[in-house]
């Protein structure tokens, strides 16, 4: 069984929360430059940023600003150039890279990537399938509207809601192929061994009524829930 718990949605909770690692994919790191004083109003922008700065910046590098990257190359910032490889997005790059550097097996090992989502329809879903070709590893892709994690169908999902911050709007997508049969407690309208598929049946703009959603499935689900603004 995997359990799932989002416990806070906000960029500058995420930073302070204790994370092993911060990894900005390329252009990213104009967006942590330039809004992460945002949160912080009474503090020097220079002085959030140098506290913050990431561990490295990954990726073709062809989108980060000269500016941005200087500033953090001259915090000792790991910069590192993967214009050599275009057959992989920079967010599967910094996924790797994070594998590499940490141990996967660890239990509370958990990917949070911001940012992910929102913009050109191309970059989402090539998000999404960064999150399809690590199954094993927990990745949950966040914006300031939603958060979508895989579920694999090896496990069965037990999901603790955490109603401060998230919901109650929710969905489970099948992905890649047609859905075998899912079954969920937990929610408005439930599925009882239903199969899903594009062109068929979906389960968007359900809605979560208990503190725990269970999912259990043939197949490998996307699951997405809204984040409340504060």
């Amino acid at each position: 069984m995997r359990l799932l718990s989002l416990t806070n949605a906000s960029l500058d909770s995420l930073l302070c929360s204790g994370s092993t690692v911060h990894v900005c994919a390329d252009g990213g790191a104009n967006r942590v430059f330039d809004e992460l004083p945002c949160f912080f109003p009474h503090d020097d922008p220079s002085d959030i940023r140098k506290r913050y700065k990431p561990y490295a910046i990954k990726g073709d590098m062809d989108s980060i600003r000269t500016d941005v990257l200087d500033f953090y190359r001259g915090l000792g910032t790991k910069i590192i150039d993967e214009s050599h490889d275009q057959d992989t997005t920079d967010l599967h790059k910094c996924v790797a890279y994070i594998l590499e550097l940490l141990n996967p097996e660890h239990p509370n090992l958990c990917i949070l990537a911001t940012g992910a989502l929102g913009g050109r329809f191309d970059h989402e879903m090539g998000n999404i399938n960064v999150i399809c070709r690590f199954p094993s590893m927990p990745i949950i892709l966040l914006s300031d509207d939603c958060l979508i994690q895989l579920l694999p169908s090896t496990h069965h999902h037990k999901i603790h809601i955490q109603s401060s911050v998230e919901g109650p709007h929710c969905g489970l997508i099948p992905i890649g192929t047609a859905g075998g049969r899912t079954t969920t407690t937990g929610l408005k309208w439930n599925l009882d061994k239903t199969e899903m598929r594009f062109g068929g049946l979906v389960s968007t703009s359900n809605i979560v009524k208990e503190n725990i959603v269970t999912v259990q499935s043939e197949s490998d689900l996307l699951w997405t829930i809204s984040i409340k603004k504060e």
